[in-house]
C-alpha cells in the first residue's frame, strides 16, 4: 500500500508497537531541543539520571525565552545551563543567538529526522521535513539520555495545496485559514502532513511558520516533504550534504483529508482571543491599532522580516502605533543588515530588539489598557500578553506592515495600489555566524556545574495512595490553557527553576486564592471542560500543582502534551465518560476514590468517583507504562526505582 510522509519516518525510528492510530508507540529521537524557560527544570531532571553525556545524535540547548534580566535569577539560570551544556555533551545556544525552533531550522534540522522538543513550538521544523514534536521536559531529558520517546501513535490528516499564493498572502494565512477550517481541537492526535502541487510554491520558511502554529490546532506535529526548495535552502545555510529528498508514495492513504487552493486565499487575521477566532482582515478593516510586533516565535525568518523592510521603505510608522521587530535569529538580522533592511526599518520609526521570544511569552512588550496590538505571534490566548483583558490580532508580516503604516488594520492588497509587492526570497546564500553557539566539548567530565540561589531541589513526590479523599478546589470551562494554569511573563518565568516559589503563581489569572486553597485541602482535585491544557508544553502547569497537592485533575478532554506532563508527575488525568457529570462536581465538594491503587495498577479503565453519595464514572485511558509511573507517584520515581 502506498505511505504517506509521515508513517515512513514513523517507521524508520519505530522502537515498540505498532503503527495503529491511539495505541501507544515508542521512537527513536535523533535531535532533542530546550529552550531556558524549560531547560533549567529538564536538565536538573536528566542531571537526576546520573548520566555522564547525552546518549542522543544531537542534543541543543536554548537560552531565548528569560532574556530580561531584572535580577540575578535568569542570568544564574543561563550560567547553569551553559555549564551543564559544557559538561554533558549539548549544544548551547547563547542569548541573543535567536528561538530555539528558528535556529534550530537554521543551522541544525536534516529531512526525515525525528526532533522532540521542550518548547510547544517545536514543528517549525516541518519547514525541513523533521517530524519535530513538543513534549515535556521529563520527556526530552529521558531522550536525551537514550530513551525512547512515548506517544500515542497519531492519524494522519492530509492537506493537499494547489495554485500559488497571490501577491499579499503569505504562509500565516494559510496557516490562519487551517484554523478557520479546523479550530484549536482540529488536529488533536494528529500529524498534518501537507502534499501536492502547491507545495513547491511554498519556500522552507513559509512552511516552518504552517508547521510552527500547527500547535495551536493541537496537532501532534506538521510535515512537509523534502524537495528542491528544501535542498536550495539546505544550500544556502552551507549544509547541503545533509539534504535527501522525501515525499509521500504516489497515491499514499490518509485518515483524513482536506484540500486548499492557495490561489484563493485572501489575507486572515485571527481576532481576540483565540488563534481560531479568524475572519478576513477585509472583514476588521478599519480598526484602530495601538502596537504592533513582527517577528518572535513565528514569522520572524529572513523573508518575513525583509518584507516588512520593503513595505516600510520611504514611509513613516503611524503617529501613535509603537512598531516592534523581534528578529527569530542573529542570523536573520545579520543577513536582513546585510542587505540595508536596517536602516530602513530605523528610518521608518520601528524598534528593533534581540533575537528572542520577548513579548510572544510576555517577557515585555505588553500593550496598554484597552489598546489594539497586531501581532504575527502565534498565540493571543487571554493575558498572555502580559496585560488583563488584552486585545490581541493574530496576523501576516504584510498585514502587521500594512496596518502599521495607516495606523488601523488594513488588508495588505490596499497597498498595490501605492507600490509593488515587495515578493522577497531567501537568500541564494545566507551570511554564517555560529559565534553565538557553544559546541560540545569532546570531555566534559572537569566542568563544575553553577547553581545559584534560585535553583531550587526537585521536589520529592509520594506515591499513589490505596485510596484518595480530595477536594475540588476549582472548576473551569472549556479550552484551559496552560497560560490559564501557569502564567509567563517576566515576574512568574524567573522562577522556573524553583517549584516552591512558582507555584504560588498556579492559575493567578482565573483565581489568585487557588495556591492557599490547594495547600490547605491536602489533596485536590481540578475540574475542567473540554481540550483542557492547550498551547504551550511547560511542564510546570503540571509540576507546580502537584507541589501544591493536586492528586487529579478531572476534564472532558485533555490537551496532548499537558496529559503526558500529568502522568509524569504523578496526576491521574481522568475523563468524565458522561460530560454531563461535569454538572456534579463543584468547588469544595469532597470526593472519594476507594481502591484507586489497586483499579489503576489492575488496567481498570473506569475509575469511580463518589461525590455527596452519588458516583461518576471517570475514564483513565493511559498506556500499561503509563500506569506504573502513575503508580510510583511520577516517570522520575519510576526511572530511579528500576535503575537502581
Amino acid at each position: 500500500m502506498p505511505k504517506n510522509l509521515t508513517t515512513k519516518i514513523l517507521e524508520a525510528h519505530l522502537v515498540e508497537g505498532t503503527l495503529v492510530p491511539g495505541t501507544e508507540i515508542s521512537i527513536r529521537i535523533d535531535h532533542t531541543l530546550l529552550q531556558d524557560a524549560t531547560g533549567t527544570m529538564a536538565m536538573l531532571e536528566f542531571i537526576a539520571m546520573g548520566l555522564p553525556r547525552v546518549k542522543v545524535d544531537l542534543a541543543a540547548q536554548y537560552i531565548d525565552h528569560n532574556l530580561l534580566q531584572t535580577d540575578y535569577k535568569n542570568a544564574d539560570d543561563h550560567a547553569f545551563l551553559t555549564s551543564a551544556a559544557m559538561k554533558f555533551g549539548v549544544h548551547l545556544s547563547r542569548p541573543g543567538n535567536g528561538i530555539s525552533h528558528q535556529v534550530h531550522l537554521e543551522r541544525f534540522g536534516r529531512p526525515g529526522l525525528t526532533l522532540l522538543g521542550a518548547d510547544s513550538h517545536t514543528p517549525t521544523a516541518a519547514g525541513l521535513a523533521m517530524l519535530a514534536m513538543g513534549a515535556g521536559g521529563l520527556d526530552v531529558a529521558l531522550a536525551m539520555a537514550g530513551h525512547p520517546f512515548n506517544l500515542p501513535c497519531p492519524k494522519v490528516m492530509g492537506i493537499k495545496l494547489t495554485g500559488k499564493l497571490p501577491e499579499w498572502v503569505s504562509g500565516k494565512d494559510v496557516v490562519l485559514e487551517m484554523l478557520r477550517r479546523h479550530t484549536v481541537k482540529g488536529g488533536v492526535g494528529k500529524v498534518i502532513e501537507y502534499y501536492g502541487p502547491g507545495v513547491a510554491t511554498l519556500s522552507v520558511t513559509d512552511r516552518a511558520t504552517i508547521g510552527n502554529m500547527g500547535a495551536e490546532l493541537g496537532a501532534t506535529s506538521s510535515l512537509f516533504p523534502s524537495d528542491e526548495r528544501t535542498r536550495q535552502f539546505l544550500v544556502s545555510q552551507g549544509r547541503g550534504d545533509g539534504w535527501q529528498p522525501l515525499a509521500a508514495d504516489e497515491g499514499a492513504v490518509y485518515d483524513e483529508y482536506d484540500e486548499i487552493d492557495l490561489s484563493a486565499l485572501e489575507p486572515l487575521i485571527a481576532c481576540p482571543s483565540s488563534p481560531d477566532n479568524v475572519v478576513k482582515v477585509s472583514e476588521v478593516a478599519g480598526t484602530k491599532v495601538d502596537q504592533v510586533i513582527v517577528g518572535s516565535s513565528v514569522n520572524s525568518s529572513y523573508r518575513d522580516l525583509m518584507t516588512v523592510c520593503r513595505i516600510m521603505q520611504g514611509r513613516r510608522v503611524a503617529a501613535g502605533v509603537h512598531f516592534h521587530v523581534n528578529p527569530g535569529s542573529r542570523q536573520a538580522l545579520e543577513n536582513v543588515a546585510q542587505d540595508g533592511g536596517v536602516l530602513m526599518l530605523l528610518m521608518a520609526g520601528v524598534s528593533i530588539h534581540q533575537s528572542g521570544c520577548l513579548g510572544c511569552i510576555g517577557m515585555g512588550q505588553a500593550p496598554g489598557t484597552d489598546q489594539v496590538s497586531l501581532r504575527t505571534f502565534p498565540r493571543n490566548f487571554p493575558g498572555r500578553s502580559g496585560t488583563q483583558n488584552d486585545k490581541v490580532y493574530l496576523c501576516s508580516p504584510e498585514t502587521a506592515a500594512a496596518s502599521g503604516i495607516s495606523g488601523v488594520i488594513t488588508d495588505p492588497r490596499k497597498l498595490g495600489d501605492v507600490m509593488t509587492y515587495p515578493a522577497v526570497q531567501n537568500p541564494e546564500k545566507y551570511l554564517l555566524d555560529d559565534s553565538g553557539i557553544l559546541f560540545p566539548l569532546e570531555d566534559g567530565s572537569a566542568v563544575e556545574i553553577k547553581t545559584g540561589p534560585n535553583i531550587a531541589p526537585f521536589p520529592n513526590f509520594e506515591a499513589l495512595p490505596d485510596s484518595l479523599q480530595a477536594a475540588v478546589v476549582i472548576r473551569l470551562g472549556d479550552n484551559i490553557t496552560t497560560d490559564h494554569i501557569m502564567p509567563a511573563g517576566n515576574k512568574v518565568l524567573p522562577l522556573r527553576s524553583n517549584i516552591p516559589a512558582i507555584s504560588e503563581h498556579v492559575f493567578e489569572q482565573v483565581d489568585e486564592e487557588f495556591p492557599r486553597r490547594a495547600k490547605a485541602s491536602g489533596n485536590g482535585v481540578v475540574v475542567a471542560g473540554e481540550n483542557y491544557g492547550q498551547g504551550s508544553s511547560r511542564e510546570h502547569a503540571a509540576i507546580a500543582p502537584r507541589y501544591l497537592g493536586i492528586r487529579a485533575k478531572i476534564v472532558k478532554s485533555f490537551a496532548r502534551i499537558h496529559k503526558a506532563n500529568l502522568v509524569n508527575f504523578g496526576i491521574l488525568p481522568l475523563v468524565f465518560k458522561d460530560p454531563a457529570d461535569m454538572d456534579l462536581l463543584q468547588q469544595g465538594d469532597q470526593l472519594s476514590f476507594p481502591d484507586v491503587r489497586q483499579l489503576v495498577e489492575s488496567g481498570a479503565v473506569e475509575i469511580p468517583v463518589f461525590v455527596n453519595g452519588r458516583e461518576v464514572v471517570t475514564l483513565l485511558n493511559v498506556s500499561d507504562r503509563q500506569r506504573r509511573e502513575l503508580l510510583a507517584g511520577g516517570t522520575l520515581n519510576y526511572v530511579k526505582d528500576n535503575h537502581n
